[in-house]
């Protein structure tokens, strides 16, 4: 049963429409508008410029990230974090609790930092957000032209530069450049080309910075799809991590799961654990669906 007022509060992140930057950014000023107490700030820029919004929740002292859609046609991930922001924004103002623990005691020992769109261009584009007679569609079709069997637009995960941003980080790079230049990705395509070097596209640098610039006891990387999080690097145990990722597994129903040998390289969760030696999860939301658009991490 609602508490008084509660009926009266409008519902602003919408979960029945494909999820593009202006609408996010739309989103984001609504809920500053009805809820004064989140910060909003910018953490950085794509390629084309576009302003990468975190929005911060709390005043605690344990620092937590969760950021998404890093791979453009996971796009569900930023309505995922936008509607868990609005949740937990009326959970406060309510007095209510998140997963039987008080929402206002949570934002007094917890500062929550989100990112609910790296890529936004990509975004964009998965979404029918770009003008197809445009210069900018133009360079994502010349790149997806060499790539037939990949679904375009839908199928495209990368940046604007066709650069899988997923793919970018310090942690095994060469690695992954090895596997995925084996596979036919050793130019721009619409996903899984690893760049020319680590940390060269500015929206993983964006995320890179933003990092090293706080200390966060634990990173959630939201993903689709399979119901299954990730939360190991090559082998690696941080403190508790894996305790932590078996009751995650428990609140969600998701299995917990080791990374395959061939994504297990050069992500931004894999990085976050090598660096700091703490808790980094992938979380892959949603149900795998048999087809050629799967996505994977």
């Amino acid at each position: 049963m609602e508490k008084d007022g509660e009926e009266d509060i409008i519902q602003i992140v919408p979960t029945n429409r494909k999820y593009g930057y202006n609408l996010m950014k739309q989103n984001i000023e609504e809920l500053k508008r009805a809820y004064p107490f989140l910060e909003i700030k910018i953490a950085g820029y794509s390629v084309l410029g576009k302003p990468i919004p975190y929005i911060k929740i709390g005043n605690g002292e344990k620092k937590v990230l969760y950021h998404a859609s890093i791979h453009a046609n996971e796009w569900i991930t930023s309505v995922l974090l936008m509607k868990f922001i609005e949740d937990f924004c009326r959970a406060y103002i309510f007095a209510q609790t998140i997963q039987g623990h008080s929402a206002r005691e949570l934002f007094q020992t917890v500062s929550l930092y989100i990112i609910p769109m790296v890529n936004p261009d990509g975004v964009d584009l998965v979404t029918g957000n770009v003008n197809k007679k445009s210069e900018i569609y133009k360079n994502y079709e010349t790149i997806a032209h060499r790539f037939a069997t990949i679904p375009f637009p839908d199928g495209w995960k990368a940046n604007f530069n066709g650069v899988d941003l997923n793919l970018q980080f310090p942690a095994g790079w060469e690695n992954a450049k090895k596997i995925k230049y084996a596979q036919g990705f050793d130019s721009p395509a619409p996903r899984d080309f690893v760049g020319e070097g680590p940390l060269t596209q500015p929206e993983a640098l964006m995320l890179y910075d933003f990092t090293l610039s706080h200390n966060f006891t634990l990173t959630i990387s939201y993903h689709t799809q399979g119901q299954e999080i990730y939360w190991d690097f090559q082998n690696s145990n941080p403190p508790r991590g894996y305790e932590i990722g078996q009751e995650f597994a428990k609140i969600s129903g998701y299995s917990l799961e080791e990374v395959p040998y061939n994504s297990s390289f050069a992500g931004y969760k894999d990085w976050f654990i090598q660096e700091y030696n703490r808790p980094g999860y992938t979380i892959e939301a949603g149900i795998r669906r048999k087809s050629t658009t799967n996505i994977t991490i």
